[in-house]
């Protein structure tokens, strides 16, 4: 099959599954969040969070097509970027990183390479910009439901390193220094694990928050 990967623009922002299109659990705090809901704004907001990050940062996302049909998009940007970051148990977010928020592939194309190739696409584009590491808040325990926090595993068996552990919420990260490197680890463990680790379409999950006894 032939495919196809694109940055993402306010141009193909409406390609996004319609879930995805209007979610915002990453694009604002929670607070902000639940009103965007209660006002029907979720669309608007994320329209002007790209648009934002965009114009400031630049390319904050990749889409790819399998046979002109969207099929899975990953997005990233500056942790300064991301409200909900700053809301995470294993926050904050290294100075050095940019934060891959989400990656999607919609289960009728799992099993087609197209997690390599957002990958692949995601390393080639922040080792021209100079980026040093990526970190990324997983899931270590994703359920049946939708998610748009990646699922930890997932993030391991592709590379990344737990440095912030949580019972929920690890924070992982994955340095950019040996790209190719990284890339080909990427694309062999990929080959195992594609076709039997989905990662579902998102939704907006409830952060589990850790108290940390003072000291």
């Amino acid at each position: 099959m032939s495919w196809h990967v694109a940055s993402i623009t306010l141009d193909n922002l409406d390609e996004l599954p319609k879930r995805c299109r209007t979610c915002v659990f990453w694009e604002l705090s929670e607070h902000l969040g639940k009103q965007a809901q209660e006002f029907g704004s979720t669309e608007f907001e994320k329209e002007a969070w790209v648009s934002g990050v965009l114009l400031e940062w630049g390319s904050c996302g990749k889409i790819v097509h399998m046979q002109g049909a969207p099929a899975g998009y990953v997005m990233y940007a500056p942790p300064s970027a991301v409200p909900r970051a700053a809301e995470m148990p294993t926050g904050p977010v290294s100075a050095d990183a940019v934060l891959l928020t989400t990656m999607q592939v919609l289960p009728e194309f799992a099993g087609e390479g197209l997690g390599r190739m957002l990958a692949q696409a995601v390393v080639k584009d922040l080792t021209r910009r100079g980026v040093k590491a990526v970190e990324v808040f997983g899931d270590a325990r994703p359920g049946t439901e939708p998610s748009c926090v990646i699922p930890a595993e997932f993030l391991k068996g592709v590379g990344f390193k737990t440095i912030r552990p949580h019972p929920r919420w690890p924070r992982l990260r994955m340095e950019l220094r040996a790209a190719m490197t990284w890339k080909e680890d990427v694309e062999a463990a990929l080959e195992q694990i594609l076709g039997t680790v989905t990662i579902p379409l998102q939704s907006t999950p409830p952060i589990e928050r850790q108290v940390i006894p003072a000291r």
